[in-house]
């Protein structure tokens, strides 16, 4: 898990934040911020707060309840804690066979397409060679354009991937089986050879897209357990938010807020909350 330096976090002050009588230190939150990586500062230490004010009113309703005198382990009193208090339903056939007709791309076989490459590396920063090894893959577009029998051939002489072994053949890929910025770009390709080379912070990729199946719906009977499960798992990400809001306002939350702070989808470092 990518981490956020600790010398590299804010000394901007924190607001005071009390979960009932206990209250978040400003070190409590610079050593939780380090497991939340997001796209700044501020997100980290956001979520590293949400993060430690939910941990801390789950762990004072399960003192309340008497879980921590029985259960040293502070996880396992949260997880029986949840166990004891939160109420999801349970999806009958009805609410599954909505779900699946509200969320079919779902719950369905993604685009395949059977791919070749040949790698031509070059480093971002590296102008010269960017531009040189363009120059490369274009050379060897007109060439496979006339020959287009010696893609295997070039592919052993010119890539700088380990397929190169295997003529470039990369196999049948779904989206977000390869780098992401050939990943965008091989989505929207028709079959053949592509007629310019396509970039990535590796370099220049000359492809060739050898077959593309398209997504493909599959029928509910062959999909109920998976939409089951998501539908439970949504129900109980639902469920857990409307307790934490009940949580917080029994115990007492200041200088922040979960209403105001969305829960469902937050990143935490434990488990025990399932968020």
């Amino acid at each position: 898990m990518d981490m956020i330096a600790v010398e590299n976090l804010p000394d901007a002050p924190i607001p005071v934040i009390r979960v009932g009588d206990t209250e978040l230190t400003e070190a409590d939150i610079a050593k939780e911020t380090p497991f939340h990586p997001a796209s700044s500062l501020a997100d980290a230490q956001l979520s590293a707060v949400r993060a430690l004010v939910v941990r801390e009113l789950l762990s004072q309703r399960a003192a309340m309840l008497g879980l921590t005198a029985n259960i040293e382990d502070d996880d396992q009193a949260v997880a029986a804690l949840l166990e004891r208090e939160l109420n999801v339903p349970e999806p009958d056939e009805t609410s599954c066979r909505r779900y699946f007709d509200t969320h079919r791309e779902r719950f369905s076989e993604p685009t395949r397409l059977r791919v070749r490459h040949i790698l031509l590396p070059a480093a971002p920063e590296d102008a010269k060679a960017r531009d040189a090894h363009y120059r490369l893959g274009e050379k060897l577009l007109k060439e496979l354009g006339e020959h287009p029998e010696r893609f295997t051939d070039l592919a052993q002489r010119h890539s700088a991937c380990p397929s190169k072994d295997e003529g470039g053949e990369l196999g049948w890929l779904t989206s977000g089986q390869t780098v992401a910025e050939l990943d965008q770009a091989i989505q929207r390709l028709p079959v053949g050879l592509h007629d310019r080379p396509l970039a990535s912070r590796y370099g220049w990729h000359v492809v060739s897209i050898d077959e593309r199946q398209e997504r493909k719906p599959l029928p509910y009977a062959q999909v109920a357990n998976h939409v089951h499960h998501s539908l439970r798992e949504e129900s109980t990400r639902h469920a857990l938010r409307q307790y934490l809001l009940a949580l917080e306002k029994e115990i007492g939350v200041r200088g922040f807020s979960l209403d105001e702070d969305p829960i469902e989808g937050s990143g935490n470092r434990r488990s025990d909350i399932g968020l």
